[in-house]
């Protein structure tokens, strides 16, 4: 499991596709080497009511929160979490350079005594690699 939720203000249609964004993040994801291949999920979020600063509507944000499971030590996430959003945030600077915009990234961690899974892309997986 991690399980990326990217909500984003309905004003960067246009100015960011967010399509090409969630594979960014996936492939970022699997890069840090950190996470089970068939545990990763992205999902983007356009939100058409929103409200920032002090109320003006050509400012923008996207905002990424990443859900995790227990097991990993602040090292590792801190590592990982910053490759993560070094290439989010670079993949962005066009919309830093022509709008008002906030990016934020922030990790939680699931308390495994509270979390329930069910997944079988895992073992589809592992038969494609046997069977490459």
């Amino acid at each position: 499991m991690p399980h990326f939720t990217i909500e984003y203000s309905a004003n960067l249609d246009g100015l960011v596709d967010i399509g090409a964004t969630v594979e960014l993040v996936r492939k970022a994801a699997v890069e840090t080497g950190i996470f089970p291949l068939g545990g990763i999920r992205v999902r983007a979020i356009r939100c058409e009511h929103y409200a920032i600063a002090d109320g003006r509507k050509n400012y923008g944000f996207l905002d990424m929160v990443l859900r995790l499971g227990e097991g990993r030590d602040l090292t590792t996430r801190k590592k990982a979490g910053e490759h993560i959003f070094e290439a989010l945030s670079a993949h962005l600077d066009p919309v830093f350079a022509n709008s008002k915009f906030a990016l934020s990234f922030d990790m939680q961690i699931n308390d495994k005594e509270t979390s329930w899974k069910r997944n079988n892309i895992h073992d589809a997986l592992k038969v494609e690699t046997v069977n490459g």
